[in-house]
């Protein structure tokens, strides 16, 4: 093992191989300011990865009360003391100098500073008002997947038993909304029935549309370091890009976006066909299988070859692997959630693990990934539009229970129709009866799809908009009040990992100015607006993080995400914990479903279900009718064509994605020098065939089009197949890191500026990745080649037509091996 490495130029560091059922070894990676030795730091601080789902491990270097570095976690399960570029190198952006510090109101057009009591006043009285004169329904939340579990959970319970809203979500609606819906679809709750652990056991690792090496890192290290070792697994990897995991994969299918469902159906014809089923698994535990298999009977590999364009050949090579796995894994991500018939599709490869009996043993399970650090507290905490604890709104028992947890009447808190989704909310406000919006953390003005009706929308006269935030994004620039909030290492609590995994994040540095943790700016809005309880007494008691758990722990109690065995003396200087954790499972538990389907019986179940065509709800008579006794649903889908197609005005297929060094719209990662000078500007990726075809080459500035608008950013040529472009969704506009909007002088670079207005049907999560859109050369490159990165999926067709990607010596990590490592990782 190298013991100092670029973590740029080699994103995942050295190997350190390990073999089938044998615990990944230790690496613990420590980054320090220039100048800063390990025996100078004054403390370390307990904390966790807040730029991916992972949930990385770290503790928090601390000198003269200054952050000065980050180190892997080696007691840690999730990590084993490893730690990825952003998580090395992201911690800088909180020092950055354009921090807010101070809360602005506008004045006769302008952002001006002033005092939290006349910001919080002033958001506090507008809701009265609009509550009074338009009713609860005038105010929406608009909350983050960053935020910590105390927080979510205050916000959940100010919203829909204080204000008594039903327009609650977060940005991970378009994330992983598809991630909650489809295991609500197939288990009857949310919950990841996988661990990450089960990647020391699969002999087979399936990835649909998940780019694991740059969305999770770390865990594409522990995979690597399998890959190196004994009795290594084989990969299948599904995505049209050539990302780092197709060139390590057994088979590789590149299908033609929006096609998923017809792929996935292709493969589940033929695992039927070859009886690579496990009827025992499926006559106990599921219900719905003979209507798979009608479903899929013509659902032969030449039929989905045509419509995926993929060759047949693949196809039965792909579904021999998964049919023949002894324990395999599954992994699921954005190339799915954000596509054509997101949530069938995800269910579909639930499909694939009930039918062979792949859950709930080392190596066998499936994991909908998450794609933001916090996303699983949103969907448990209810911050997500969901009820908190996994509760079904339409189950009055479920309401009542909750009711009685909040002390509050049962009619208090909305569940009159579905929660309102995030892209509803916006038409709400664009039509005018959302009046007032609170978005927290979050930067919508360039996250959400076509963005000249979201900047039209945040804009407009008639919405009052709050926004909560570190930065002067390019959505706060357009708010009528702008709250300065702490972040990540500057103020405590816990969170929630893609695997269950809960880990203490605790707090190491002051804000800067006048900057306050999102649960005191929450904390202080139900003091002003005086919430209560059905018996006057204050509807939120807590008064500080560790109060605020142990609240939620009591709203947990019982439910699939039991966290009462957990407390924040549990989670300090250990490893994080899975939940559920309660007097059963005092450890945490590493799988669900090691015995049969928990939660999906018609009197404890989330959901329902929904129609996965149109998303219609189902009501409890049609779910007890289906599933009386609590079976996991095998559910079928046909496969439909997308709802714009290229043609001849707009001939290629757009799809949008993320980069290893950058994390959401680079609100942190732009302010991290080597995160940023990895990535400095967006690009345009193409195949080589089409490139050479429209005689276009790297580094040519280029502008792409659909019929909702266009950006312009440089060429790289790549290994992408054919008619497909794609464009990182990261970037806002050229002139600053946080952009400053557009002003007509320069062209647009983000990509969802061309992005449809158009979402699944069931998860409601919007569908980034099927657009139609034209290519047009603005000018000849000259001599430079695209920002994009050579290290990752971007890298370019030829080898040498870029400057490999690295970050020198401001870049350089100590990587140490763990030789203390034991492989329990349990925390206790």
């Amino acid at each position: 093992m190298e013991p100092s490495q670029d973590r740029i130029a080699h994103p995942w560091g050295s190997r350190v191989p390990h073999g089938r059922h044998r615990p990944w070894p230790g690496r613990v990676d420590m980054f320090l300011a220039d100048g800063v030795e390990p025996g100078s730091v004054q403390r370390w601080v307990q904390a966790a990865s807040i730029l991916h789902s992972d949930g990385d491990a770290m503790d928090i270097a601390v000198v003269d009360g200054r952050m000065v570095g980050v180190r892997g976690r080696s007691v840690d399960r999730v990590n084993r003391g490893r730690l990825g570029p952003k998580d090395l190198f992201g911690w800088q952006a909180n020092a950055s100098p354009d921090r807010l510090t101070r809360p602005l109101v506008r004045r006769d057009g302008r952002l001006v500073e002033t005092d939290w009591d006349t910001a919080m006043e002033l958001v506090a009285s507008r809701s009265r008002e609009l509550v009074d004169d338009h009713g609860p329904g005038a105010i929406g939340f608009y909350t983050s997947g960053q935020l910590f579990l105390e927080e979510y959970y205050t916000l959940a319970v100010l919203a829909r038993a204080g204000i008594g809203t039903n327009h609650l979500d977060g940005n991970t609606r378009l994330c992983t909304a598809t991630a909650a819906e489809a295991l609500k679809e197939s288990f009857g709750c949310d919950g990841q029935p996988g661990s990450y652990d089960d990647i020391d056991h699969a002999d087979v690792i399936a990835l649909f549309g998940h780019n694991l090496a740059e969305t999770q890192p770390v865990q594409w290290m522990r995979v690597l370091d399998r890959l190196e070792g004994q009795d290594p697994p084989r990969l299948v990897c599904v995505d049209p890009r050539p990302t780092p995991v197709a060139r390590r994969a057994a088979v590789h299918l590149a299908p033609r976006p929006g096609t998923n469902v017809a792929l996935l159906n292709a493969l589940l014809h033929e695992i039927v066909r070859h009886g690579w089923v496990d009827h025992d698994y499926i006559a106990a535990h599921t219900v719905g299988f003979d209507e798979l298999t009608d479903q899929v009977k013509d659902c032969t590999p030449q039929w989905a070859a045509a419509i995926c364009d993929v060759p047949a050949r693949l196809i039965g090579e792909a579904a021999e692997v998964l049919g023949t796995a002894e324990a395999l894994l599954s992994t699921v991500l954005q190339g799915v959630y954000q596509s054509h018939q997101a949530t069938a599709a995800a269910v579909q490869v639930n499909n694939l693990h009930l039918i062979r009996g792949m859950l709930g043993r080392p190596g066998a399970g499936v994991l909908q990934m998450n794609g933001q650090p916090t996303a699983q507290n949103t969907r448990e905490c209810g911050a997500n539009g969901d009820l908190p604890g996994f509760r079904n709104w339409q189950n009055d028992a479920h309401v009542a229970d909750l009711a009685a947890v909040w002390n509050v009447e049962p009619d208090t808190i909305p569940h009159y129709a579905p929660p309102t989704h995030a892209m509803q909310m916006f038409r709400y406000a664009e039509q005018g009866s959302i009046r007032m919006l609170w978005i927290s953390g979050t930067n919508p003005a360039v996250s959400l799809p076509e963005l000249s009706r979201i900047r039209s929308i945040l804009s407009g006269e008639r919405l009052f908009t709050v926004v909560q935030d570190l930065y002067l994004t390019e959505t706060a620039q357009l708010a009528d009040v702008v709250l300065p909030a702490a972040t990540w290492g500057e103020k405590t609590g816990t969170f929630t990992n893609a695997d269950r995994t809960v880990h203490l994040c605790a707090k190491a540095v002051e804000p800067p100015g006048d900057a306050k943790p999102d649960l005191e700016i929450f904390l202080d809005y139900a003091r002003r607006m005086d919430f209560r309880d059905k018996d006057d007494r204050p509807l939120i008691s807590w008064h500080d993080p560790e109060s605020a758990f142990e609240a939620w722990k009591r709203c947990s109690a019982g439910r699939p995400c039991d966290y009462t065995g957990l407390s924040y003396a549990v989670l300090r200087d250990g490893s994080g914990i899975q939940w559920p954790c309660n007097d059963r499972a005092p450890n945490g538990t590493e799988r669900l479903y090691t015995h049969g389907i928990n939660w999906a019986h018609p009197d404890v179940c989330e959901s329902y279900g929904k129609d996965l065509v149109t998303g219609a709800a189902n009501d409890v008579v049609e779910y007890r009718s289906l599933n009386p006794q609590g079976k996991a649903v095998v559910k079928a889908a046909e496969y439909l064509p997308p709802h714009e197609s290229p043609g001849e005005e707009h001939p290629f297929h757009l799809t949008t994605g993320r980069t290893l060094y950058h994390f959401h719209t680079r609100t942190k990662t732009a302010r991290a020098p080597q995160l940023d000078a990895a990535a400095p500007e967006p690009w345009v990726e193409i195949s080589d065939d089409d490139a050479r075809q429209l005689g276009y080459g790297e580094g040519d500035l280029v502008e792409v089009t659909t019929p909702r608008g266009a950006l312009q950013a440089r060429l790289r040529v790549s290994d992408l197949r054919p008619g497909v472009l794609f464009v990182p969704f990261h970037y806002g506009y050229w002139d600053t890191p946080g952009g400053s909007g557009p002003d007509g002088s320069t062209p647009p670079r983000a990509a969802n500026e061309a992005t449809v207005t158009d979402w699944d049907p069931v998860s409601k999560q919007p569908m980034f990745k099927t657009a139609a859109a034209s290519l047009r050369l603005v000018r000849r490159g000259d001599g430079r080649p695209s920002p994009a990165p050579t290290t990752t999926a971007s890298a370019p067709a030829v080898t040498g037509a870029a400057p490999d990607t690295a970050g020198g010596p401001a870049a350089h990590v100590s990587q140490t091996p763990d030789t203390n490592w034991d492989g329990r990782g349990d925390g206790r």
